[in-house]
């Protein structure tokens, strides 16, 4: 199974190194997938590539100067040509759970700035109904995070702090800590994701949904396919 995850993961990587065009700004999510796609850009460009990158994560920013990859700040006026992040889960019409790798607050600010959003994952991680196999991280803040997963348990129904192998909380590159919450079976994704949002001591959840443009989605057998969101 990690071969087929590996050869999946490499398809959607060479599919989404088609996408980056030299001397574009992109964004750069988290995860192997993303870091599959430094990879390539460096074998591509047989040296430092030709793009620069607003990185999602201190991991990604690491990885792309040790490349040559010129970072850029989103600074106000840094319009990114393209966004490239993977995911936990692809739902239906590209709805995503993203965070699984404690990045999903710099990753929504990556996106935001994009005029397009890429995914790139495994075809596996496609599912009717997001959150069937996977919890969906809520960024929160460290003071009093209690009282915010009490204030969750009404609008969800679990809500577990995040820790590491030793049991200590993970905390993000921001500072904050994570909650892993239980989504229901029905309703309105978007609307619950909003009453997440708008709930004290909640920073971001890992519902992007309307955000990307196209999913591609690597399979077992090496290839690839390319999945659009219905722009209705």
């Amino acid at each position: 199974m990690g071969e087929d995850a590996d050869r999946a993961r490499e398809a959607a990587a060479r599919a989404a190194l088609e996408r980056i065009e030299d001397g574009m700004t992109i964004g750069l999510g988290s995860g192997r997938a993303v870091w599959r796609v430094i990879a390539l850009l460096a074998d591509r460009a047989d040296g430092r590539p030709a793009v620069r990158a607003a990185f999602a994560s201190d991991r990604t920013a690491e990885l792309g100067r040790d490349v040559g990859i010129e970072a850029v700040e989103l600074d106000g006026d840094t319009r990114l040509d393209l966004a490239i992040d993977g995911a936990d889960e692809v739902g239906p019409d590209l709805a995503l759970i993203k965070g699984g790798g404690a990045a999903l607050l710099r990753e929504k600010l990556v996106v935001s700035a994009a005029e397009r959003f890429v995914v790139v994952a495994e075809s596996s991680k496609r599912v009717d109904r997001l959150g069937t196999g996977f919890a969906l991280p809520v960024e929160v803040v460290r003071f009093a995070w209690r009282d915010t997963r009490r204030r969750l348990l009404d609008p969800l129904s679990t809500a577990e702090l995040r820790t590491d192998q030793a049991g200590d909380p993970v905390v993000t590159d921001e500072g904050h800590y994570l909650l892993d919450c239980g989504l229901p079976a029905e309703g309105d994704l978007a609307a619950l994701g909003d009453a997440i949002k708008a709930t004290v001591g909640v920073v971001e959840h890992g519902l992007f949904i309307g955000l990307a443009d196209e999913a591609l989605l690597g399979r077992d057998d090496g290839g690839v396919d390319a999945v659009g969101r219905d722009p209705g």
